[in-house]
């Protein structure tokens, strides 16, 4: 009897091993097929986890495109969503990504995905990456003791990246870009901080880091914000006397305003009632609310098609979901819980700069949520001399837009008509982004 309880031993250990090594594996799938797109996928398609963390409680899901061209040399582009608890999934769907939800009235069956045009892919490998634990397909396997922040973000996604790479080991030599837009520009400058100081002090092999984009970066709430009065004036939203009103009453500050000061509350309630109906994303179209208007007029109807996609049980098996990760999937999760520890990502950039990291920052010159105004005004605040000055860039013979470059390498862009993310100019966004990324000038 002892001998039997004995030999059952090592036969526990095994399972209870197997059982460890299944449940902390990192799982990835090629997808040939998904639901809602007639036909094989006409490019390279992998999703997948990776843990981090300690234990690997925080499941990190992926979406992993590879370059139509030639993705044993072509760039690894890690993009980032804002939010933050927004899903990398309306950077593959809308901004940048080979496929896009096709724009028709939902009538009750799955809704359709058709191919884009003018995809990053045709020249980078991207890394979608759904991030804090809690965005997209995301999740954490116990309740994490520290609440996700800026600064934690950035080593939680340096972790990511040395395990995709090392099961990626083909792509350690690529070019790594970081790049993001909206609320990620208070992450990637910090992530390429993390990456670079990993490179000297921990890491081996060393992450190949070239660069980051960012576009229509947060980057300092206050600096940011106030800066939406100037540009409603200049886009005639407010009149010149309640502009010239608010520089002399408030004194530029239009944003958590002394209570004290009566006169400036009530010229900044004047502004709101002005501009309370403005689409900020993109000034020039309808304001809809995309969790209650569900209008096919509305641009963001489009993000209600996606939601029925994305929670269809037939898409979630073909993307390989685990089942314990969420119940129900949402474009942006507002409630997701987050530390904003990072009140200013200026010395980020400054940093990088000194590191000697290539960086492009471009603004659709529509977008009111994060006017061009506040992001030039924190480029300026660096002190770098200009080594190409502000110029039309074009397609062609037509204006894309302006730009500008400065001797730290950094390169600021605007799109004309664009909106607060590339996917309101896809065609303009791609030809810039293909010009920064092989080293021409826009």
């Amino acid at each position: 009897m002892a001998n039997d309880n004995l030999s059952s031993v090592p036969k526990l250990l095994l399972l209870l091993l197997l059982f460890i090594l299944c449940n902390n594996a990192e799982t990835s799938s090629n997808i040939k097929y998904l639901p809602g797109f007639e036909g094989p996928l006409p490019f390279e398609l992998e999703t997948g986890y990776i843990g981090v963390g300690e234990e690997e409680e925080v499941q990190l899901f992926y979406y992993f495109i590879k370059s139509e061209r030639n993705p044993e040399e072509d760039p690894l582009l890690i993009w980032l969503s804002g939010g933050p608890g927004c899903t990398s999934l309306s950077g593959l769907l809308y901004e940048n990504g080979p496929m896009t939800v096709k724009f028709e009235v939902y009538n009750g069956t799955l809704p359709s995905l058709v191919p884009t045009t003018y995809s990053w892919t045709k020249v980078a490998s991207i890394i979608y990456l759904d991030q804090p634990a809690g965005t997209g397909f995301s999740y954490s396997r116990t309740q994490i003791a520290d609440k996700p922040s800026d600064s934690g973000e950035a080593k939680r996604i340096h972790e990511f990246l040395h395990k995709w790479l090392n099961k990626h080991q083909e792509f350690f030599s690529n070019p790594l870009y970081v790049g993001g837009d909206s609320y990620s520009g208070m992450v990637v400058p910090a992530l390429v901080q993390e990456i670079s100081k990993g490179n000297y002090l921990c890491c081996q092999p060393p992450i190949n880091l070239q660069g980051y984009v960012l576009g229509n970066p947060v980057t300092e709430y206050e600096v940011d914000w106030n800066y939406r009065i100037p540009y409603a004036h200049g886009m005639a939203l407010i009149s010149d006397e309640l502009y010239e009103s608010m520089k002399k009453i408030c004194k530029g500050k239009y944003r958590n305003v002394d209570p004290r000061n009566k006169k400036c509350l009530k010229l900044v309630e004047e502004y709101e009632k002005c501009t309370d109906r403005i689409n900020l994303s993109l000034i020039s179209t309808p304001s809809c609310d995309e969790l209650e208007n569900t209008a096919p007029d509305c641009y963001s109807y489009r993000y209600l098609l996606t939601t029925y996609w994305a929670n269809d049980e037939s898409v979630r098996k073909a993307l390989h979901i685990n089942k314990e990760s969420i119940e129900e999937w949402v474009r942006c999760y507002w409630e997701v819980p987050y530390n904003h520890d990072i009140e200013s990502s200026v010395p980020y950039h400054m940093n990088n700069s000194i590191d000697g990291y290539p960086s492009l920052i471009f603004s659709g010159d529509h977008d009111m949520q994060v006017p061009f105004l506040g992001t030039q005004a924190w480029i300026r605040s660096l002190n770098y001399s200009l080594t190409d000055d502000w110029r039309p860039w074009m397609i062609g013979d037509q204006v894309a837009g302006y730009t500008r470059t400065y001797a730290n390498k950094m390169t600021f862009a605007t799109i004309k008509g664009g909106g607060h993310t590339p996917e309101y100019k896809p065609y303009e966004s791609y030809i810039m982004f293909q010009r920064w990324i092989h080293g021409q000038p826009l």
